[in-house]
């Protein structure tokens, strides 16, 4: 079953809480089309992995690929082969408010539990502008939203940005954010909302342990490591801090090496999944990145220490 808890963010009917993996977009290795048939064996192993949802088309979906009518199709694919087994949030980021408004609508009509969308940061918004953005997406659906802020040039929005697009915008119930050190910033969004936006930790899950004791009411990771995390929550959930901190660090290793930028993130989550026999091809959409020979062979290396570690 999906692991609920309650992380202190308040009233837990209907809340998704977990580890909600990140699903990458399979691509046949000629035409660079979408290979549904793998997408839904993907669907089939977070299911299988107890996941609380899944997320999808997101930036380790390679959404930036894809073309309009394919990121719904993405989203549709999920939504039929989950067929109620765990909840899927439908990704729906662009840098166009009524835009990502008209996605998350299709979205939710096409069976969405939950819509997402990213602040747009290609440019430096101000954060009047970027909750005017907000209030757009999350006012064009009655789902529940999810916003993420994914800011490399800075600081992520806080509890003041969350406490307002609540005001406005009540079905605003999760925020994803991909900071270090941010303990403080959860502790005060769970304040400010009282406990209403139950905040994910993104980044891979790489500061889950860190901030598993703040409240956080989940992880967002990718999928090829689903099982793994769900079994570090677990013993966070179930009390035992330190069986969880010896399973995180079976992960630990790889999410230092495979974090170092999203591109050369999605192209190592796509060769863990083919080397564990969960996905037939790790092909990336074009361009993506040339990765050398020296570094393949280290990713191989732990790797092999993962598939290892995962066995029964």
């Amino acid at each position: 079953m999906p692991t609920q808890i309650d992380s202190g963010a308040g009233d837990t009917t209907n809340t998704i809480a977990g580890v909600v993996p990140v699903v990458p977009t399979p691509f046949l290795p000629t035409s660079e089309d979408i290979d549904e048939p793998a997408l839904r064996r993907l669907i089939d192993f977070a299911v299988q992995t107890g996941a609380a949802a899944v997320c999808l088309p997101a930036y380790g979906s390679e959404f930036y690929k894809l073309t309009e009518t394919e990121r719904l199709r993405v989203v549709e694919i999920a939504v039929d082969h989950a067929h109620g087994r765990l909840p899927v949030i439908a990704q729906c980021n662009h840098g166009s408010a009524t835009v990502a408004a008209s996605f998350a609508q299709q979205s939710s009509n096409a069976g969405a539990s939950v819509v997402s969308f990213a602040l747009p940061r290609q440019f430096p918004l101000t954060d009047t502008d970027l909750l005017a953005y907000a209030q757009t997406v999350c006012n064009a659906v009655q789902v529940p939203v999810l916003m993420q802020d994914w800011n490399p040039a800075g600081s992520a929005i806080g509890a003041e940005f969350c406490s307002e697009l609540l005001t406005r915008s009540p079905n605003f119930r999760y925020v994803k954010l991909e900071e270090p050190h941010m303990g403080a910033k959860v502790r005060a969004i769970i304040h400010a909302t009282a406990g209403r936006v139950g905040v994910f930790e993104g980044w891979g899950g790489l500061y889950m342990m860190e901030l598993a004791p703040t409240g956080i009411t989940g992880i967002m990771p990718g999928l090829a490591l689903a099982d793994m995390f769900v079994c570090v929550w677990q013993h966070l959930h179930d009390g035992n801090a330190g069986q969880a901190s010896t399973e995180f660090q079976k992960l630990a290793p790889w999410l230092a090496f495979s974090l170092s930028d999203m591109e050369f993130f999605n192209a190592m989550e796509k060769r863990l999944l083919v080397a564990r026999s969960l996905l037939p091809h790790d092909t990336l959409r074009c361009p993506t990145v040339t990765i050398d020979g020296d570094t393949l062979n280290y990713a191989d290396t732990l790797i092999h220490q993962i598939i290892a570690q995962s066995s029964p």
